[in-house]
């Protein structure tokens, strides 16, 4: 009875394993393809888990930072979720765009009363060759 135990075991009949392995391959497809789309729908930003919600207050993370401050007040955003909306490049401009307007005027203002900053002649020339062509 032993020997027909133990033919009884070796016999596997092949068509059994055939599907088995067929049904194996699509659920690690599916399996696959739901990783996909869930890592898909996350969209990592490949930093790693965050050290601080999204809602945290930008005066408590750059207390020390005064300089920092001041620029969350320019942009008037209050936590990092506002500030994460802008792009370094915004940032500087909008920070930029009024000291570069300032300068404009002061070299406007000098030309205008026949002087001019250091190597900049030329500009004043310029700018009072167009005003008194516009007049």
């Amino acid at each position: 009875m032993a020997a027909a135990k133990k033919v009884a075991k070796k016999k596997k009949p092949p068509a059994a394993t055939a599907p088995r392995k067929a049904a194996k391959k699509t659920a690690a497809k599916a399996r696959t393809k739901k990783v996909s789309r869930a890592a898909a729908r996350k969209k990592p930003a490949g930093l790693g888990r965050v050290k601080v919600s999204a809602d945290a207050r930008l005066d408590l993370v750059f207390q020390k930072d005064y300089q920092a401050r001041e620029i969350f007040e320019f942009l008037k955003v209050q936590t990092l979720r506002e500030l994460e909306q802008h792009g370094p490049d915004e940032i500087i401009e909008r920070l930029t765009g009024p000291m570069v307007q300032t300068v404009q005027r002061i070299r406007k203002t000098l030309a205008l009363i026949n002087r001019h900053l250091a190597h900049d002649e030329k500009f004043a020339k310029a700018f009072l060759t167009e005003v008194r062509s516009g007049q």
